[in-house]
């Protein structure tokens, strides 16, 4: 498959990244911008998102494995940062891209990288979540971008596995106290808005 041409200015920073994930057992997957653009319709995108099965006693040893890849933390305390925020702020220091990598945590994460595949384009391999995952994930974030990228998701990928989609996102919405959350997506899985 062919690489969109407005993915190319990271391909560096995520070639970095994937061998992080290997050294890290491949216990990632890439989510945000760049997984909607490559399982859905490229969108404009300022850094790489991605999500990683760490905890905090992981730490010191994963930003030891990413130095020897030329990702730094970007700010002052990372570490301490990402143990309050389940958020670590990384840099990819030779294109300046930034990488932001969400702390994933049992068990729908882990159910998301195990699911997780490698997918090729034009010679770059990217492990991505199942676009059923990201429209999870999507749906959880729930911003106006999000629910855009969800459309753009759908139309690319016309056998989701709804069932999966409607049993997360009603698990999550009874978390998050909002009941009408399921509904909403549900429009858009089945274009009804």
């Amino acid at each position: 498959m062919k690489l969109d041409k407005s993915l190319e200015p990271f391909r560096a920073a995520i070639e970095a990244l994937n061998r992080l994930m290997q050294k890290h057992d491949n216990r990632g997957v890439v989510i945000g911008g760049i997984a909607v653009g490559l399982l859905g319709k490229p969108r404009f995108t300022a850094d790489i998102d991605a999500m990683f099965l760490l905890y905090n006693a992981d730490l010191p040893r994963f930003l030891e494995l990413a130095r020897a890849e030329d990702i730094v933390p970007r700010i002052e305390n990372a570490e301490v940062f990402a143990r309050k925020s389940r958020v670590l702020l990384l840099r990819h220091v030779p294109t300046q891209t930034d990488i932001d990598i969400s702390m994933g945590a049992p068990v729908f994460e882990e159910e998301a990288v195990e699911r997780g595949t490698v997918k090729s384009f034009a010679n770059l391999t990217v492990r991505l979540p199942t676009p059923e995952d990201i429209i999870i994930m999507k749906a959880i974030a729930h911003r106006p971008k999000d629910l855009e990228d969800i459309r753009t998701i759908v139309d690319k990928n016309p056998n989701l596995d709804i069932p999966r989609i409607e049993h997360w996102v009603k698990d999550f919405a009874k978390v998050l106290y909002a009941p009408e959350l399921w509904e909403e997506i549900r429009k858009i899985l089945v274009n009804e808005e």
